[in-house]
């Protein structure tokens, strides 16, 4: 799936192909906002977060967002796409390049001159893929939060305070913490914000220049939790849990061995095990050796 590192990937890539060309066709069928007029120029690529705008000289911009279905594919003219053609959302076409955007949920362009007319300008936090982005900036927006009593793992997926953290670093990011991903933001100190920060930033930043995502390089697959439930967890042994939680119920891969930072004591006798819905499975996993250890608290 898309996050942050993947989008910065993808513009550093459309940016090389479309930059200084002139436009020979474009499409946005879906799209309801104008659109640039053939011979103009792509003037940049930009991307913040999980967001890519492609800037053309006419004042239009195209934005898109991946969410958890889109992607950008770069061709060289005439060479046969991956993808069908009925899941094109957006194309342009320039001299010896195609960039063509599939299945992305949001597709739109508006006029860069009059930016306010776009609902969703200036509501966006620092994208940590930035080297420069203002780390100081994310904070703020953690303490001011207007829903403390927000969990920390909706509010890591929460663009407003920071771009670029998806579904699999949020997981990673509260592991690497040690935090509980039920913790309510108010519950977390001023050291604990920084932290989800910095952590948040270092792991984006290490991963833009290459495909495969490594947030834990002793462990083999690269991922400490994500998508590994039922396994053991390569810092204390115990056994990795997942769940749906948020808004939209997106899965969330957790150790409730050693993430237990600020861990609301209502958490673990409420905590079900997606996928396991037999009772002689769930003794199965309670009878792994490991789980008998006694459970370690962080210091």
């Amino acid at each position: 799936m898309p996050e942050g590192d993947t989008i910065h990937r993808a513009a550093s890539a459309l940016r090389t192909a479309l930059v200084g060309h002139p436009v020979h066709r474009f499409s946005a069928q879906r799209s309801v906002g104008p659109s640039p007029e053939l011979g103009s120029v792509v003037e940049t690529v930009r991307s913040h977060g999980k967001h890519l705008e492609v800037i053309f000289d006419d004042g239009i911009v195209l934005h898109t967002h991946m969410r958890m279905t889109g992607s950008w594919h770069l061709y060289r003219s005439g060479e046969r796409w991956r993808r069908p053609e009925h899941q094109v959302r957006a194309l342009i076409e320039v001299p010896e390049w195609s960039a063509v955007c599939f299945n992305a949920p949001i597709v739109e362009t508006y006029r860069m001159r009059d930016p306010r007319r776009h609902p969703g300008h200036g509501s966006l936090g620092p994208d940590l893929c930035d080297p420069v982005a203002d780390l100081a900036e994310c904070l703020r927006r953690l303490e001011s939060y207007p829903h403390p009593d927000t969990s920390v793992a909706e509010v890591l997926l929460d663009q407003r305070v920071l771009c670029g953290v998806g579904n699999v670093y949020r997981c990673e990011v509260l592991w690497a913490c040690g935090l509980s991903p039920f913790a309510p933001l108010s519950d977390l100190t001023r050291v604990d914000l920084a932290e989800l920060i910095e952590v948040s930033a270092r792991l984006l930043r290490a991963n833009l220049h290459r495909v495969e995502r490594i947030t834990i390089d002793t462990h083999p697959g690269g991922l400490a939790v994500y998508g590994r439930h039922h396994q053991r967890c390569p810092r204390c042994g115990g056994t990795v849990a997942v769940r749906r939680w948020g808004e939209h119920a997106r899965l969330l891969y957790w150790c409730p061995d050693c993430q237990v930072r600020h861990e609301p004591l209502s958490v673990r006798a409420a905590t079900p095990v997606e996928g396991l819905p037999r009772p002689i499975d769930q003794m199965y996993l309670d009878d792994l050796p490991w789980r008998h250890a006694p459970r370690r608290r962080p210091r």
